[in-house]
């Protein structure tokens, strides 16, 4: 926030109709109506430029440049403006027939807030501006300081239009003395930068000027013009117009890492090929990567072959898919022995695509994790076909996965599947584990105490029951029976044993201890306690104990760490 004057002009206006990007402030120039705002035509659009025009330069004595670069970037407030006058023409019956003079007429009734078509041509947006719109002031005029110093900018050569990213990243400079600002610049040229050089760094980078001179950037000039001939304009077009103020010390300490593995010529081929292993993020980016092929036992030297033969590609987006290829390979639970061999192996080949994520693989390869792991391990560039935005066809069943799916077959037509019906394809799906761990499943269940034929329409009824292992099953088949339960209540419930033994353990201590405190009646069907949701267990029976809460809480705990 600029430190601005006193108000020399008072005029009232109402808080409820700003908009969001605006702050309550006095000779604010209001948004219009939703309503008033339509597509303007060129013609009127000029209209009311020469119109702004002629009150900004002649009647508030603006100087032509800056006066004609407001009308002629900010198109914004224009419309506003627009807007404005034909909502002031509409409210007294008047038909608009001049736009230009209906906008003088309007301007000399309503002073508007200069500050917001200046802000505007300076290539920012309202909500980007808006922080910096002085409280007290509406005029340019009456801020000495920001526009001496903006003229100073303008004449050395920065463009007005990109004068905003210098109000964003260093608004300090707007605030010095008169001829300070101009001093800063002046040593930059003794150190034997060009003007040409200057602009481009300040226009890009305008934090230089804030403090003393930047001790790393020109550091930074004078390695490049060593190393291959390059200088400071040469460093104005290769930074980003997008981040924020380049941080020249990151940039020095990366230039200097590189000054020790790669030979003068080396270093200048590849700054002058690769200028983004510089500048991109101040050289953060690369630093980054460096730090994580380390971390998969690469060596300096790797590392540096690896940079020399880097990919037309952003060093972030880079590191982005190396990132996500080791967490696919983490995901399909690849031992990390594997995955430090592939990411040694192919670190340059996988950071140069964007990997799918590893549920979309599973699915679309309709594989699982031990399968896709050995297809990996066997052929590690295949992940390359395996692309954001390529089409992913389903693997074909190995023979084990074949003889496995015939098993299942022939165990679902006994249990009294009709072969080959959409009900016996749609359950086969549900199916986990290897056809032979079915039948001993269900075998398991049967010698619990239930009779053959029950048993399979419990399946059939529900066939999730079937994922558990055997070891899981009977952990819930004793607890069944603890509880006082009968095995035969599995019959009208069978997917209590598709539930984990979490959950069962801690309902049922639950569902005890309410009944020892009066607050459940007993004798609950096992479907009523188990398969409602924990929201509506805790809403009709946890809740009816003032302590309930409490010792829910507690019994999560206690559970949670033994189960």
């Amino acid at each position: 926030m600029f430190p601005f004057g006193k108000l020399k002009l008072k005029f009232k206006f109402k808080f409820n109709s700003l908009k969001p990007w605006q702050n309550p402030r006095f000779l604010s120039s209001k948004r219009p109506a939703e309503s008033a705002t339509k597509i303007i035509g060129k013609t009127t659009l000029k209209a009311a430029q020469a119109a702004l025009l002629e009150y900004l330069h002649s009647t508030r004595s603006l100087p032509f440049l800056d006066a004609d670069n407001m009308c002629r970037n900010s198109p914004s407030f224009l419309h506003d403006l627009l807007a404005k006058t034909q909502a002031q023409a509409q409210a007294q019956a008047r038909h608009v027939d001049d736009t230009k003079r209906s906008i003088s007429r309007y301007l000399r009734y309503h002073p508007i807030n200069e500050f917001e078509p200046f802000f505007e041509s300076a290539g920012l947006t309202p909500p980007q501006y808006a922080p910096l719109l002085p409280r007290h002031m509406i005029y340019l005029n009456d801020d000495a300081l920001l526009m001496a110093n903006y003229h100073t900018l303008c004449n050395y050569g920065v463009p007005r239009t990109q004068m905003g990213r210098v109000f964003t990243l260093a608004p300090q400079l707007f605030r010095y003395k008169p001829g300070v600002l101009i001093s800063k610049i002046r040593d930059y040229e003794n150190l034997g930068l060009s003007p040409n050089a200057l602009v481009r760094v300040v226009a890009s980078s305008p934090a230089i000027l804030v403090g003393p001179v930047d001790f790393h950037f020109v550091k930074v000039v004078e390695t490049l013009k060593g190393i291959s001939g390059n200088d400071a304009d040469w460093i104005g077009q290769h930074l980003l117009c997008n981040q924020g103020c380049c941080n020249w010390r990151i940039v020095l300490h990366v230039l200097c890492l590189f000054s020790s593995v790669y030979s003068e010529e080396q270093l200048g081929d590849l700054i002058t090929r690769r200028p983004c292993l510089l500048f991109q993020e101040s050289g953060a980016s690369v630093l980054a990567l460096i730090n994580f092929l380390f971390k998969f036992g690469l060596s300096m030297n790797q590392v540096s072959l690896m940079l020399l033969q880097f990919p037309q590609i952003r060093v972030a987006d880079f590191l982005s898919n190396l990132r996500q290829c080791f967490l696919f390979l983490t995901e399909i639970e690849m031992e990390a022995s594997d995955i430090w061999k592939i990411l040694q192996s192919h670190y340059l080949v996988l950071g140069s695509f964007a990997l799918k994520k590893t549920i979309t693989l599973l699915t679309n390869l309709n594989v699982g994790k031990k399968r896709l792991c050995r297809i990996v391990r066997d052929d590690p560039l295949i992940m390359k076909s395996w692309a954001l935005g390529k089409r992913i066809e389903p693997l074909t069943n190995s023979k084990l996965e074949y003889e496995s799916k015939a098993l299942k077959k022939k165990f679902m037509l006994k249990l009294g599947y009709v072969e080959n019906s959409k009900k016996m394809n749609d359950t086969l799906r549900l199916f986990r584990g290897k056809g032979a761990e079915l039948q001993e499943r269900l075998d398991f269940i049967v010698n619990a105490g239930l009779d053959y034929e029950v048993v399979c329409k419990m399946i059939r009824d529900s066939p999730r029951i079937l994922n558990q292992t055997t070891g899981r099953i009977n952990i819930k088949i004793e607890c069944l029976v603890n509880e006082g339960y009968s095995i035969s209540d599995l019959v009208s419930f069978p997917s209590f044993l598709s539930y984990s033994p979490r959950r069962v353990k801690l309902r049922f201590s639950m569902y005890n201890w309410l009944k020892e405190h009066g607050a459940a009646e007993p004798g609950l069907a096992l479907s009523t306690i188990i398969a409602c949701s924990e929201k509506t267990f805790e809403k009709v029976y946890v809740r009816r104990h003032p302590s309930g809460l409490q010792v829910w809480q507690d019994f999560k705990a206690q559970i949670s760490s033994k189960v």
